[in-house]
This record gives C-alpha cells, sequence and structure tokens, in this order.
C-alpha cells in the first residue's frame, strides 16, 4: 500500500467523503466535503468512486509527498499548485512519480481545494464514513485536521500503476461553466418563513449579505441588514406559530437541515452547514436548495451572496439537471 507525507498543511486540511447521513436521530450530523460535486468530480478524474476519501483544504493549501508515486487530480478552487515547481492545472488527472512533491499556495478563487488520489485515502471509517467531523474528533484521521509529519495510506494502490502511461482525464469545458460556484444562492422557503412580515421577506431577498470571518464548516454566518421577527412571531400575530412550536411565546428545538437559513434574535441569518448541530431553537426563513450545496462550499470571507426563492419542484430539477451532468460520458475528456 502506499503513503502521501504531509509536508506542510496549510490552514486546514482534512480527509473528507461524501459524509454519514441518517445519523441525525442520534445527534450525528453528516459531515462529509463542504463542496462534496468538487470531491466527485475530482474522485472520477483519478478513476476512483465517487464517494471515495479525498484532502480537503481550505483558503491556504498544504505540501505533500509521494515517496512511490501516485495518480492525482485537485478539484474546486485553483490554489496555484505545483508539483516540483512545475505548475499543475486544476480538473486534471496527473501522474506524481516517486519522490515527488504537490505544493499549493493561498487560493486564487473560492474557499476549498479538493486532492483526490487513485485508490483513495485509506483510514479508519466511524459509523460507515472517512469524514473528520472535527468538532467531536470523530473520522478522518485520528479525528483531527491534519499535521506536519502524518503519513496518510493510499488505497487500493499499485506500483505497477506508477510509471506506466495513464491516460489523462480533463474536466469538459462544458463542466467546468457548470461547476462555477453561484453568488446567488436558491432557496425554498423554510419551515417558519411566515414568522417573519412581508417587509422583513422582501428585505431578506432583496438585500445583499456578507460572509462573517468567523464562519466555518457548522455555520457560515452573514453580516449586513438584520432580519426581524414580525410582532407575535407571525404575519398575524400568533397565526404564524402553532401551539406544538412554541413554548412560553418561544421556538422550541427541532430537528435542522443542510443548508437551514436560521435567524437568531440578532436578526443576522446563519447557515447550517455540514458540521451543523442537528436540532435548532431559531426559526428557519429559508433552506439552500441541494443543488446550491456545492457553492455554499466555495464561499469565504467577506465575499457577498443574495438569495433567490424557488419552490420545490423547481428545486428537484435543478438536482436532477445536476446529477445528471455528473454521471454524464461528456463531463470528462481523455
Amino acid at each position: 500500500m502506499g503513503v502521501m507525507r504531509v509536508l506542510e498543511v496549510g490552514l486546514f486540511t482534512t480527509v473528507q467523503d461524501l459524509g454519514r447521513p441518517g445519523f441525525g436521530p442520534l445527534g450525528v450530523s453528516a459531515s462529509g466535503a463542504a463542496d462534496a460535486v468538487s470531491l466527485r468530480v475530482g474522485n472520477r478524474l483519478v478513476g476512483n468512486a465517487g464517494g471515495a476519501a479525498g484532502l480537503e483544504m481550505t483558503l491556504l493549501g498544504g505540501a505533500f509527498l509521494f515517496p512511490e508515486g501516485a495518480v492525482v487530480a485537485l478539484s474546486g478552487s485553483d490554489f496555484g499548485a505545483t508539483l516540483d515547481g512545475e505548475p499543475v492545472e486544476l480538473w486534471t488527472s496527473l501522474e506524481a512519480r516517486a519522490g515527488q512533491t504537490l505544493r499549493l499556495g493561498p487560493t486564487r478563487s473560492g474557499a476549498r481545494c479538493y486532492l483526490c488520489v487513485r485508490g483513495g485515502i485509506a483510514v479508519k471509517t466511524f459509523l460507515g464514513s472517512a469524514s473528520t467531523h472535527v468538532l467531536s474528533g470523530l473520522g478522518g484521521h485520528e479525528g483531527r485536521a491534519l499535521r506536519k509529519g502524518d503519513v496518510l495510506e493510499i488505497g487500493g494502490w499499485n506500483e505497477r500503476e506508477v510509471g506506466a502511461a495513464i491516460r489523462q482525464r480533463k474536466l469538459s469545458l462544458r463542466a467546468m461553466e457548470m461547476m462555477k460556484p453561484r453568488k446567488v444562492l436558491r432557496v425554498t422557503a423554510g419551515p417558519q418563513s411566515d414568522w417573519f412580515s412581508e417587509a422583513a421577506r422582501r428585505a431578506f431577498y432583496g438585500n445583499a449579505f456578507r460572509v462573517a470571518e468567523d464562519s466555518n464548516r457548522m455555520g457560515i454566518r452573514l453580516e449586513g441588514a438584520g432580519i426581524l421577527l414580525a410582532p407575535g412571531g407571525g404575519t398575524g400575530g400568533e397565526s404564524g406559530r402553532s401551539a406544538s412550536s412554541t413554548v412560553g411565546g418561544e421556538m422550541i428545538s427541532e430537528g435542522v437541515a443542510l443548508g437551514a437559513v436560521q435567524v437568531p434574535e440578532s436578526g443576522l441569518p446563519i447557515i447550517l452547514f455540514v458540521e451543523q448541530q442537528t436540532t435548532g431553537g431559531y426559526p428557519k426563513i429559508a433552506n439552500v436548495i441541494s443543488a446550491d450545496f456545492h457553492s455554499l462550499g466555495q464561499l469565504r470571507p467577506r465575499d457577498e451572496i443574495r438569495f433567490e426563492l424557488v419552490d420545490m419542484e423547481t428545486a428537484r430539477s435543478f438536482l436532477r439537471e445536476q446529477e445528471e451532468w455528473l454521471a454524464s460520458s461528456e463531463l470528462v475528456t481523455e
């Protein structure tokens, strides 16, 4: 089995796959890649299953030595990567020969870059997933972000592949256009959207928000004009609240979904992200649609975003379209 050695860790680098959905009732959020679409595409470029574990780097990349060589691909945002000093193209598979070092710098575009290796990163799984859940110290490599000197095993590595001719795979031009992150995020109405006045909803959809510096994998905090509840919590006094959802005028906690847009007492929205808490007691004005989750994963501090309301059927059609082109033979060229 081959290995890769961590020479530099960058700002925040973790092992991630597509997460561990289904354990919310046990208090365990799915975690997984912040931009799962980029991870899936990167895995396809190196011939892996879409859910194979790779490395997620945030804002600043690391440096990695391949003592026996490997077939790798970088996806997501451009971190100005080089292989032994030579520039490396994003969205393209390549061979790192024995002893070569892949080095990444600060981001030139979005928030996260993914390093996929043929065979995937081999770590012990937790609840069926290799994803690192940093807040709980579970999964990934020892349940934490990588450190200088860590050695990671490459699963399914075959030394006969390295040094032999490999078929280079690239993301198609059309797919590159579709992979560009959106700054106008499409959302469906949240379960408590009618707790907000018409003016508050107009402000939410009409104003721009800025990603706050203290955003992380648990939640994307937004700055801007506050969104306030209507008096009594609904558009018509108490009519916006049901008896089962409130106690003494306050909302009781309930299960929350990835991409839910909560509005706390400050009025500044928080988008629940991949390491979210599994329950929450703030009203949810909207929910980012599944097809735009990958755009959430590429948001950087100080990025400006807006929200656009769509209905459920439209949201499903966008997800179907995304899944169709991810499965398409035209996604990757050789």
